[in-house]
This record gives C-alpha cells, sequence and structure tokens, in this order.
C-alpha cells in the first residue's frame, strides 16, 4: 500500500509549531494563505483546517476553503470506515457535553480503538496524535481521487512520534 501524495506532503511539516509569544511562524501563516485565507496573519488562530486546505491545495487536490474543522465532514467522498489518507473529522465538547468546535486532521494509522492523525495545531504543531475512534464523525476522501481499495484492519505506526491532543 503506498502513502496517497498528501501524506507525503503533510510529512514534510512534522514539527512546525506555533512561535511564541506575540512573533507569528510565517509557515503556519502560509497555511491559511494556501488553504484559501490570506486574511489570517495570526499562527495563534485555530489552523488544523488550514494544515488539511494548504496540504490538498499544495498536492493538487480540492480543499473545502474552510477554515471551520466540522465542514470537512460533508467535503469530498464518504468513506464507510477508516483508510490511509482519509481525512478525519472529530467534534470537541466542553465539561457539560455542549459543541465548542471540532478538529480535522489525515489518518496515518489506526487500530481496534484509536486512529492516528497527522494533523497541524496538535499541541500547537504538525504531529501524530491518537484519538478514539468513537470520537471520529466523519471520513473523507478527496473527489478527484479514486476511493481506496479494501484496507488492513491494522495499520502499525511505527516511523511517527505521538504527540499531544488537538488545540
Amino acid at each position: 500500500m503506498s502513502k496517497p501524495d498528501w501524506i507525503i506532503e503533510a510529512e514534510k511539516l512534522i514539527g512546525i509549531h506555533e512561535s511564541p509569544g506575540e512573533i507569528d511562524n510565517p509557515v503556519v501563516v502560509a497555511l491559511f494563505k494556501d488553504a484559501g485565507h490570506p486574511e489570517v496573519i495570526h499562527d495563534a488562530t485555530p489552523w488544523c483546517a488550514a494544515f488539511v486546505g494548504a496540504v490538498l491545495s499544495r498536492s493538487q487536490h480540492q480543499s473545502n476553503k474552510s477554515l471551520w474543522a466540522l465542514d470537512y465532514a460533508k467535503w469530498g467522498q464518504a468513506l464507510d470506515d477508516v483508510a490511509l489518507g482519509a481525512v478525519a473529522t472529530k467534534k470537541r465538547v466542553d465539561k457539560t457535553g455542549k459543541l465548542v468546535g471540532g478538529h480535522v486532521f489525515f489518518v496515518v494509522g489506526w487500530d481496534d480503538e484509536h486512529v492516528y492523525g497527522l494533523g497541524g495545531n496538535q499541541s500547537d504543531q504538525v504531529s501524530v496524535t491518537k484519538f478514539n475512534r468513537s470520537d471520529i464523525i466523519a471520513y473523507r476522501w478527496p473527489s478527484d481521487v479514486p476511493l481506496p481499495e479494501q484496507q488492513p484492519q491494522f495499520l502499525a505506526v511505527t516511523d511517527f512520534a505521538v504527540a499531544g491532543s488537538e488545540a
């Protein structure tokens, strides 16, 4: 199984992070521009959807140009289950259960209980983070790419460091 081209593009950004204080990382700010939002000039703006949109655009696939992560739950083609390279979305709720937003990332691995997501704004950086499969609300695939063949039940993630949570 080969990696989709957008995963290869996303891997180039692993380790990129927000700058501390008032300084903005120009690499993170460029993600907003490449995702279709050049008006965003601060890396403290939530940027998981900008990361996904920029990576898709840079690899010549259409994004939804939205900075709202949950919009990716309706983008592209629906997948019945997890697949390497899938765009996954999850809801974020506060302690009372109120919806406070979402998160979007690329799937790079999974097991029975978790997916491993390569995404931006995960502990303020591009990293691979472990998420509960039960929290995922949608797996999507670019409309211009044929749907993937049957995926294995388990994909080991051995070449990534797992870091933090989305935020």
